[in-house]
């Protein structure tokens, strides 16, 4: 590459200091303007097929790339306690990490919400949204305009390697936990679970609603919001409701799949400095520095719940026909009446 990606640089580093202790692959190279951008899916833990994976994205939206950075200093910090922490270890032996931190470089590196090819890649999907939509729900006018979906017959080579790596891990594992992480909404930080192109309730909402539950009484003082997307809007192509009605259509009802996404109320970060709305990645980024490593800490919590929860899951996941019955409904009265 003839210009430096900056956090690659800095994801090149904690590969180095994983050394042997992590499994990395390159899912895909993106070819754009004379230049090569990889794709690094990067694993540390347990290689076996019976152990629950917990997988994080970022940089879906380029511009959002606090997400990306978020990531990148939870591995790092992982890298630096595999050094010496004894119960992390132990941890990961029956468990695995997975890492997919820059899924559109070209994004990131140019400080675009699209990729390459000016396609929205969280909009890439081939699934359509139910209801009323704008155009921010996603279009096929132009990729001059944002939001655009692409080619209807053609998913981006991006979204593809990431479709595939979840599959990957689906077919390995029994119970896969995901996180995607973005910002540029609201001003509350909002942990969403599908569906996002229906205002339906998704097959798993007993185990969503048990697992919120689980975390409120573990952490009464959290400071999220836990919904189904299309409680805020709906959008057509929505990659996660794609793979998670793969998924349910395979009858796997015995494995458990959970797609998160961690939406960073960014508008907070503007309370102070309304001028930053000016800059180019102001309204998705934190500017200052103290404010970017405020956010950098913020979610360790919820980070190391979701560990413990794929690790011990049968207080959510384990459910009687009569538990599931009672969570589906409190879901529903929680969430749809």
């Amino acid at each position: 590459m003839n210009s430096v990606l900056v956090e690659q640089q800095q994801l090149d580093a904690i590969i180095q200091q994983l050394g042997d202790r992590a499994q990395v692959e390159v899912l895909e190279t993106i070819s754009y303007r004379d230049q090569q951008f990889p794709i690094y899916s990067i694993a540390i833990g347990s290689q076996r097929d019976d152990v629950p994976v917990i997988a994080y994205f970022g940089g879906v939206h380029g511009l959002e790339k606090i997400g990306t950075e978020v990531l990148l200093a939870y591995l790092q910090t992982l890298a630096n306690l595999l050094d010496w922490d004894q119960e992390l270890n132990r941890r990961l032996e029956n468990a695995r990490l997975l890492f997919v931190p820059i899924i559109n470089p070209v994004g990131v590196f140019y400080g675009t919400r699209c990729n390459g090819n000016g396609v929205d890649l969280m909009r890439n999907a081939p699934i359509e949204g139910i209801g009323k939509t704008k155009l921010y729900s996603g279009h096929r006018i132009s990729p001059r305009l944002p939001w655009y979906r692409g080619e209807q017959a053609v998913m981006e080579a991006e979204a593809q390697a990431l479709c595939q790596v979840v599959r990957q891990q689906l077919q390995r594992s029994s119970l896969l936990i995901a996180m995607d992480l973005h910002s540029g909404f609201g001003i509350q930080d909002r942990l969403w679970f599908p569906y996002a192109s229906r205002k339906t309730p998704f097959p798993s909402l007993a185990e969503a609603h048990a697992l919120k539950a689980l975390f409120d009484q573990c952490y009464p003082h959290h400071f999220y919001k836990i919904e189904p997307m299309s409680q805020e809007y709906v959008i057509s192509g929505d990659l996660w409701d794609y793979l998670y009605d793969e998924f349910w259509q395979q009858n796997q009802q015995t494995d458990h799949f959970m797609p998160l996404t961690l939406e960073m109320g960014s508008w907070q970060w503007l309370r102070k400095n309304p001028m930053h709305l000016f800059l180019r990645h102001g309204l998705f980024h934190p500017v200052l520095p103290h404010r970017q490593q405020r956010i950098l800490r913020r979610h360790l919590t919820l980070f190391d719940f979701l560990f413990r929860a794929a690790l011990y899951p049968e207080k959510w996941t384990d459910l009687n026909p009569q538990q599931r019955q009672q969570q589906h409904q409190l879901g529903l009265e929680n969430w749809y009446v």
